[in-house]
């Protein structure tokens, strides 16, 4: 028995090596006594000299893919000879799962070596990368608990797994030829013969990480056409995916875009165009085109013999969830893939790949490799209770709250469809099964038929939970606040928040706000001008529907008559007038549409939600100019003088560049000076930017230039749009709880 600590580290520890990092720290100094994993993390009992300053290097050296959140320690005997790994012990979730990981080089010179035994293998991966939340089933994190359970290991394997000082100890994943994972092509070939597909201008499914991709060559503007035709995709921007020194020829990489490409989340990431063009059915009407690297042996692989760009979209029809089984993939692509590169390796949830901008960073979609990530809660939420966010209908997610850490989940899509739905439905069961969450309360759009929201208030009926009602905008707002740490009682903020729509306490539709507030509640201090939504959802399909409403409103009745000569203007305006099916909005996202209808650079019916506001952005590019002046009449923000101004502008042949960057610079500067005037006052600490319409990149640095010096607060790592609405609204539904 000696004089030692019983030292527990929380965070991101388990499944990256950190045992084993534990063991050679402690053979090091000369420490004895065991480290092990439980459901609270990392457990280690030592004995020896210098504590201190082990503790201190399990932060300061800790391994690539830890995430270390605290370090606790408290004296204790310890009986211990020399120092040892322990088994897991118990059961049940307090730590965080570690997301996907990258293949680490080490790994990827072995695979290309033809000396080494896995030499060509698909399935290579250690201790700092591979498979992680894609093959789990339960925790502890230990391979019995994976997909890989099917796999017993060879001698060899279990030798390396069984090594503290190799890099594979107790990599759960870890397989070579003779005992892990096999790849296959159907309906006959090798990987040979899958590249020749592709070389061909076939488009092959390939199961990844988290799903099935469908892949063709993209600089193949006949395979290109032929995978939309085939998937029913008419202009929704394919992701690519690329060796780093191909993508170097399409796009312009920076320092931070390389490195955003080379992180171990391995994301889809936004970049200029270069000087090399690639076919404009890649991604029609767009500045930016989503790249990725390969991130799986498998990928490299493919690529190292294809040596091009590959298309690398998701395995699905429009709409619906990524394909992920074997099974399902035949019958589901089928009509669309020539041939499948399969493996038996099943993939326990399916997550789709996350999308991201480096400048300035954020993420637009965070799925694989980012997720289940934690945030950590901001002070004051020390006794906040187990929450459940159930988000919104559209990039459906869900979050926990439970022990001082948010669990953002990862994205689901939009619940209108049947299969989405079911994939939202057993992601709140997994999560809350993998994470032994018992929430005590859940939160909710204040949207009655959202489905999400009759998901919640249905549980809490059933469960007796407290059921908390929280609007669109404020759960937004709430987001930003506490992605950026703010505390709960940091004082008020002054918050643009600009989004398609969200149901305002009002009944109207909301969408382009200023609100001031905090996590306990709000007050409206700006709006947009509202006008109606006619036709109800059918307005956000058809750009030209607001286009119509906005310049009847701007007193430009002709122009519109001129502009959509053969819509049905007679009906809507009418509608308009009764209030039939035509409920008011201030949304900013329904603005967009009416300038992008207005320069007709956009369809008469979108494809993809956001389309036209993606097509003015991208038009916009690097050119400036005034922007346009908003009216102003007491809280409400009038786009009439902007619309009325965009008239003269094109009657005098200004090209719709110029007409898109002196919209997105009116509309900052319109909502940047309430906001600061708020500020200046003294009425708020700082300002955050939240809503959808900020993922564009052109508004959020007009937005930034016009706030100038005030402190302001944007999104980074949770999205901005509807995908970090859960978020806000758990963190509103427990502020709600500790004020009680």
């Amino acid at each position: 028995m000696g004089a030692g600590r019983r030292i527990r580290v929380r965070g991101q520890v388990q499944g990256v090596g950190f045992r084993p990092f534990v063991w050679q720290l402690a053979r090091e100094r000369g420490l004895t006594g065991v480290v092990l994993n439980d459901p609270e993390g990392v457990l280690i009992l030592a004995a020896g000299a210098d504590l201190d300053g082990f503790e201190r290097a399990l932060v300061e050296r800790a391994p690539l893919l830890a995430r270390v959140d605290a370090v606790e320690s408290l004296p204790c005997e310890v009986e211990a000879e020399g120092f040892v790994i322990g088994a897991s012990e118990g059961a049940g979730a307090e730590t965080r799962v570690t997301p996907d990981a990258a293949s680490c080089a080490d790994c990827l010179a072995e695979v290309r070596d033809p000396g080494d035994r896995r030499h060509g293998y698909a399935f290579a991966n250690c201790t700092h990368c591979g498979p992680r939340f894609t093959i789990l089933r339960g925790l502890p994190y230990d391979r019995a608990q994976t997909t890989m359970a099917a796999f017993p290991m060879c001698d060899a394997c279990r030798a390396e797994y069984g090594d503290p000082g190799d890099r594979r100890f107790h990599a759960q994943p870890v397989a070579c030829p003779d005992c892990g994972p096999r790849l296959w092509l159907e309906p006959e070939g090798s990987l040979a013969e899958a590249v020749a597909r592709l070389a061909r201008g076939e488009v092959l499914a390939v199961k990844g990480l988290g799903g099935f991709h469908l892949a063709c060559d993209a600089t193949n503007a006949e395979a290109v056409a032929l995978l939309r035709a085939r998937k029913r995709r008419p202009s929704k921007p394919f992701a690519l995916m690329a060796a780093l020194e191909v993508i170097r020829r399409f796009a312009r990489v920076d320092g931070a875009a390389e490195a955003l490409l080379r992180d171990p989340a391995a994301p889809i990431v936004l970049l200029p165009k270069g000087c090399e063009t690639l076919p404009e059915g890649v991604a029609p009407g767009m500045a930016e085109l989503g790249w990725m690297l390969p991130y799986t042996p498998l990928h490299h692989l493919l690529l190292d013999a294809f040596a091009g760009v590959l298309v690398m979209t998701s395995g699905n029809l429009s709409g619906e969830p990524q394909v992920i089984g074997n099974a399902e993939a035949r019958e589901k692509l089928g009509p669309f893939a020539d041939a499948f590169l399969m493996h038996d390796r099943d993939i326990a949830r399916r997550l789709d790949d996350s999308v991201e901008r480096a400048t300035p960073p954020m993420v637009l979609r965070r799925a694989r490799g980012r997720v289940p990530g934690t945030l950590p809660l901001p002070e004051g939420f020390g006794d906040a209770p187990q929450v459940v966010g159930y988000g919104g209908q559209m990039k459906a997610a869900i979050c926990l709250l439970k022990n001082g850490q948010a669990l953002l989940g990862h994205h689901l899509g939009e619940l209108d469809e049947a299969l989405t739905w079911d994939a939202f439905l057993d992601a709140d069961r997994d999560y809350a099964a993998l994470f032994d969450h018992r929430p005590e309360v859940v939160a909710v759009d204040l949207h009655p038929d959202f489905r999400a929201s009759r998901h919640g208030a249905a549980r809490a009926e059933a469960e007796g939970l407290r059921l908390e009602e929280v609007q669109h905008h404020h759960a937004h707002l709430a987001s930003c606040l506490g992605e950026n740490g703010w505390p709960l009682d940091g004082g008020p903020v002054a918050g643009i928040v600009l989004d398609g729509l969200g149901l305002g306490p009002d009944g109207t539709v909301w969408g382009g706000e200023l609100l001031l507030g905090d996590y306990r509640g709000y007050a409206r201090r700006g709006w947009l001008a509202p006008v109606s939504l006619v036709g109800g959802d059918r307005a956000q399909a058809e750009p030209w529907r607001n286009a119509l409403v906005r310049l009847d409103a701007a007193g430009l009745a002709d122009w519109a008559d001129g502009l959509f000569p053969d819509a049905p203007r007679d009906m809507l305006r009418m509608a308009a007038a009764r209030g039939l099916n035509a409920p008011l909005s201030s949304s900013a996202g329904r603005l967009f549409d009416a300038v992008a209808a207005c320069l007709g650079i956009c369809p008469d019916r979108q494809s993809y939600e956001g389309e036209a506001a993606m097509r003015l952005e991208a038009l916009a590019g690097e050119g400036g100019g005034a922007g346009y002046e908003f009216g102003h009449d007491g809280p409400v923000i009038d786009p009439g003088p902007v619309f009325r101004a965009l008239h003269d502008d094109v009657a005098r042949g200004a090209g719709a560049a110029q007409v898109s960057a002196r919209f997105h610079a009116g509309l900052a500067r319109a909502f940047a000076g309430r906001a600061r005037a708020l500020v200046r006052d003294g009425e708020a600490e700082a300002v955050a930017l939240t809503g959808g319409c900020f993922q564009n990149a052109r508004l959020l640095r007009e937005t930034l230039d016009a706030l100038g010096d005030v402190p302001v607060l944007v999104h980074r790592t949770v999205p901005a749009n509807d995908g970090g609405l859960a978020l806000g609204q758990a963190l509103v539904a427990a502020a709600r709880v500790v004020a009680d």
